[in-house]
């Protein structure tokens, strides 16, 4: 696995410090990662976007952006909003196939949810992951309408032929209620693809250096970690 992309269920799930995460614990295997921001919305030209803040949890990560926009909106949208070029999924594909070129490992991070509209004709993250044949992970919460919207994004991703390489919780409770407890047994077997890990609730507030040294204990060795899923779902069965 050269390049993974990583999509989310929707807005606000993890997506970022888990892409944070999976660049950390590469890097800590002794791989050299590219991290790709395929459209980055709502972030001012001198602001540090997503790209940037996993460089700052993981450490020594290459980053890149396909497009930026000021306004917090579907790419598409920010773009016509703008006045600026969209991106195209073949951009995209093309930005991470050179960066493949020259890292072990480039992780493409979406904006939002897979479906979410690159351009005016309906490009999406889909179609970038379909051009570069890359498997794609995707990082949904615990709680709640998970289990809904997990396995609609499998469907489309089976409706596709895509490489559903698997499901990591973007962000874990302290405190997990009866539907998250149920949820670590059920995404699995709505989602036809096993979990690959849970981040904690506040994982991106770590220092850097605290970070690196926990992200492998949060996920899977398929992600170059040590958690096993197996023993979490004992641990947190009600």
């Amino acid at each position: 696995m050269s390049v993974l992309v990583i999509t989310g269920t929707g807005t606000e799930v993890g997506k970022t410090v888990a892409t944070a995460t999976i660049a950390a614990a590469a890097v800590a295997a002794g791989r050299s990662v590219a991290v790709l921001k395929a459209a980055q919305t709502g972030v001012r030209p001198d602001e540090p976007g997503d790209a940037q803040e996993v460089a700052r949890l993981a450490g020594p990560v290459t980053t890149a952006e396909v497009a930026r926009y000021p306004e917090p909106l579907a790419p598409a949208t920010a773009a016509r909003r703008a006045g600026l070029p969209p991106v195209r999924p073949r951009e995209v594909a093309e930005a991470a196939a050179k960066l493949a070129a020259e890292h072990d490992l480039v992780l493409v991070e979406g904006a939002g949810g897979l479906l979410v509209r690159f351009d005016e004709e309906g490009g999406t993250l889909a179609d970038a992951a379909e051009l570069l044949g890359a498997p794609v992970l995707v990082v949904a919460s615990a709680g709640l309408g998970t289990l809904n919207t997990t396995e609609l994004t499998a469907r489309e991703l089976r409706a596709r032929h895509l490489d559903f390489l698997g499901v990591v919780i973007g962000s874990w409770p302290d405190s997990p209620d009866l539907a998250s407890r149920c949820n670590v047994a059920d995404l699995p077997e709505v989602s036809g693809a096993p979990l690959l890990g849970a981040l904690p609730v506040g994982a991106g507030s770590l220092a850097p250096a605290d970070f690196r040294a926990a992200a492998p204990g949060w996920l899977a060795p398929r992600l170059d970690g040590v958690w096993d899923a197996e023993v979490f779902r004992e641990r947190t069965a009600d």
